[in-house]
């Protein structure tokens, strides 16, 4: 029985006996949109049911390199429909929504939106750790100082761009994250992640009203959405199918399109299992999901929904770029005995630290579950002080747990990832609240 895993940018195959009787979980397919880049451009004259667009400053806002986003498509055909509209070029700037990972280089920015956009438009990457950069917007409901992108915060249409998946702690990617964590501060990303906050029961895959992470970054987008007199949000997020195609067109208003293209997303991503499983094999839905550990937590949570308490995870994922060297995600981890320490650690800390929230969950999963890593961006050394089990070649791994389990051993593989969330059907809260309740 021959898998293609999603890993790196080739994919990975496994080759494993089907007497295994494994079990594979993948998205529902959805075809992708005939001409993308023509949808998303009749799709902005939406934007001038708000208002005319001259003499106004526009902010474009863009997922990092981190993100499958097809910015190359996207970002063109925002940019073209804004023309359509009057927009003169030199009001326009793109901001590169960062959150707290590392700046994308000059090359990753091509590589990103292609030359053409790089040489006719200012780019300005979010820097959470420069509070000159930023401007303090209030409180949010939960208490947190909103810290903002200045220049960002300025502009008097803000135009969100991103695409929408199912996230391990905001339940859906998308609408207002490109504003928080994307364009936010240090401080308000630290409040927005602390450990209440992603130790919350409803802080999960596909839970966006009452999960207070997805909520509060509503709200701080839509403050940053009303911060000067002539001030519009517009939304246009994207769904993608495994092959990383658009396959829908989300726009509009803030609340209205991204609920639309969530139900969207639910009906392919979402995906019900027949029972837990002694084995799941994962990904973190290759590249460029899968360039560093950190991300790649993402993939170990999704497993963890199906997995039964004591069972065992094989996550592949290339880490091309390391642990990664941002935050303190690989440092908690390197000065930690076990997962059990760690989450200790996290709980106890007085003050909220860059990355806990990556280590947090990481923790609650290898409290459930053994977890190995198959990786070629890793040495075992480094494997093993992330706190995780090496994994060389995951058709051995597979034949040792299958000797420890028992012939008998149920074995799930999901070969894209966090682009599929598994649940059961019957009882997919309590499947849920054991991954988070260790």
């Amino acid at each position: 029985m021959k898998i293609k895993l999603a890993y790196g940018k080739n994919g990975l195959w496994i080759d494993i006996p089907a007497a295994w009787g494994a079990t594979v979980i993948e998205p529902a397919h959805a075809p992708s949109l005939p001409d993308p880049a023509h949808t998303i451009r009749e799709a902005m004259r939406a934007l001038h049911d708000l208002g005319s667009l001259h003499h106004q400053r526009i902010g474009v806002i863009f997922s990092d390199i981190t993100r499958p986003t097809p910015n190359h498509i996207i970002l063109p055909a925002v940019l073209a429909g804004l023309a359509d509209l009057g927009a003169p070029r030199e009001a326009i700037t793109l901001f590169n929504a960062l959150g707290t990972h590392r700046p994308n280089t000059p090359a990753e920015l091509r590589q990103m939106l292609g030359d053409a956009v790089v040489d006719q438009y200012r780019i300005v990457q979010n820097n959470a750790f420069d509070p000159s950069t930023q401007v303090c917007l209030g409180v949010s409901s939960r208490g947190h100082e909103i810290w903002l992108n200045r220049e960002m915060v300025g502009c008097d249409v803000k135009i969100l761009t991103g695409f929408i998946e199912p996230h391990f702690f905001a339940g859906f990617s998308g609408g207002g994250k490109a504003i928080m964590p994307g364009m936010a501060g240090l401080k308000t990303v630290l409040g927005n992640h602390d450990a209440g906050m992603i130790g919350h029961p409803n802080a999960t895959w596909g839970i966006t009203h009452g999960n207070p992470i997805w909520e509060e970054a509503r709200e701080v987008a839509l403050k940053a959405g009303a911060s000067t007199p002539d001030a519009r949000l517009f939304l246009l997020n994207v769904s993608l199918n495994k092959d990383k195609q658009i396959t829908g067109v989300f726009a509009g208003d803030l609340d209205e399109a991204h609920a639309r293209g969530c139900a969207f997303v639910r009906q392919t991503a979402m995906r019900p299992a027949p029972h837990l499983f002694d084995i799941v094999v994962t990904t973190n839905s290759g590249y460029p999901l899968d360039m560093n550990l950190y991300q790649t937590v993402k993939g170990m949570s999704a497993a963890a929904q199906i997995v039964k308490p004591g069972g065992a995870i094989i996550a592949a994922a290339e880490c091309c770029d390391g642990i990664p060297d941002h935050g303190l995600y690989g440092q908690l981890l390197r000065e930690s005995a076990g997962p059990r320490e760690l989450l200790d650690r996290i709980l106890a800390l007085r003050e909220p630290v860059q990355d806990q929230w990556e280590a947090h969950i990481q923790a609650l999963v290898q409290l459930k579950a053994d977890v190995y890593l198959r990786s070629d961006g890793l040495s075992d050394d480094q494997i093993r002080a992330a706190l995780l089990k090496p994994c060389r070649r995951i058709e051995d791994t597979l034949a040792e747990l299958r000797a420890r389990y028992g012939p008998q051993a149920t074995l799930c593989i999901m070969p894209e990832g966090p682009q599929t969330v598994a649940y059961l059907p019957a009882g997919q809260n309590e499947a849920m609240a054991a991954s988070r309740s260790v």
